[in-house]
């Protein structure tokens, strides 16, 4: 399956083919076990339909007589029916074996220590909450970004804010519906550093295929340092331009629909936009986090993503030159 990786294009960062964690090694190793015998099997069973086409190949004038089978090749074939049998019955024992054996594998990684991510699943974005008992002021909210340390084990809680999602990285975990009312936890693990990319795995509507998510994971340090900038407030703009492109956010639409802490904007409708400039997607991983993206995606995100609930906006020229230089500062 590795060969895979080696093809020009090959997603390697969105496939259960590359495992970044134990979870997603199982999977890959059970799927690995089920895809050779599947494949021999076919091989042998087109091998031996080919041989006795090639063998028996006659014309229609040169077409033997149907003779009566003798015992001897009546219990023949009787073996040779029964062996086929019994090797089937075998190897999908050997494949419900293994299922079962990642199953429970996967069942037993249960640790309370856990780093605990709350997810919550909205058409069509994903909201990503660090909670924080000790000091809940300080708890992180981004989007469609997910930062972890390597090597520690991680419990997504999540569940449903509207219809039915799932969760699906799968080059770290296995995929896990998250329905509307009810809570739902994994865990799993990162042990290779990279940005994974995950997707909404259950058709939720029209932008299903635009609710994509990623997994940063990075070394301990640098996770610590991430979650500390994450904890601050927005800072407060640095210059004119930033200065009233603040209060153009404040004074639109915008503030109906967003946070950014620091300022009187705390709406829960859409993605907290604290340090929006530290992300590298917007529109849940559908565009690079580039000022002309951002731009269009203001002034008309339905012309980029259809059905979403970001309006259009009217704001001049200038305001939003404004608007987008402060933006640029929410890092």
């Amino acid at each position: 399956m590795s060969l895979l990786a080696a093809i020009p294009g090959f997603p390697s960062n969105q496939t259960s083919l590359n495992p970044a964690g134990p979870a997603a090694a199982h999977i890959e190793h059970t799927f690995a076990l089920i895809f050779w015998i599947t494949a021999t099997v076919y091989f042998i069973t087109l091998a031996v339909l080919m041989y006795f086409v090639w063998s028996r190949r006659w014309t229609l004038a040169l077409a033997p007589i149907p003779q009566p089978t003798s015992d001897a090749s009546d219990r023949l074939a009787t073996r040779a029916v029964a062996a086929a049998v019994a090797v089937t019955v075998l190897l999908l024992f050997v494949m419900l074996i293994s299922s079962f054996v990642t199953s429970h594998r996967l069942g037993k990684m249960n640790d309370q220590q856990a780093l605990t991510i709350n997810v919550y699943g909205h058409q069509w974005w994903w909201e990503i909450q660090y909670p924080n008992e000790a000091e809940p002021y300080r708890m992180v909210t981004t989007a469609n970004e997910i930062h972890v340390p390597i090597g520690t084990p991680i419990r997504i809680h999540g569940t449903s804010r509207d219809v039915i999602h799932s969760f699906w990285a799968p080059n770290i975990q296995g995929k896990r519906d998250l329905l509307p009312g009810y809570n739902t936890d994994v865990l799993m693990q990162v042990d290779k550093a990279g940005r994974w990319r995950g997707q909404c795995a259950e058709y939720c509507g029209m932008q299903h295929a635009h609710m994509s998510f990623y997994i940063v994971a990075e070394p301990q340090q640098d996770f610590d340092n991430w979650m500390s900038a994450q904890m601050q407030p927005s800072v407060v703009p640095g210059n004119i331009q930033a200065m009233h492109g603040q209060q153009v956010f404040l004074s639109h639409a915008c503030v109906l629909c967003h946070t950014i802490r620091g300022t009187t904007a705390g709406s829960h409708v859409g993605p907290d936009l604290t340090h929006l400039a530290s992300r590298s997607t917007i529109a849940a991983g559908m565009l690079p986090n580039t000022v002309g993206n951002l731009g269009g995606w203001i002034l008309n995100a339905q012309a980029l993503k259809p059905g979403s609930r970001m309006p259009p906006n009217q704001i001049s020229g200038p305001d939003l030159q404004d608007l987008l230089a402060y933006l640029e500062t929410l890092k």
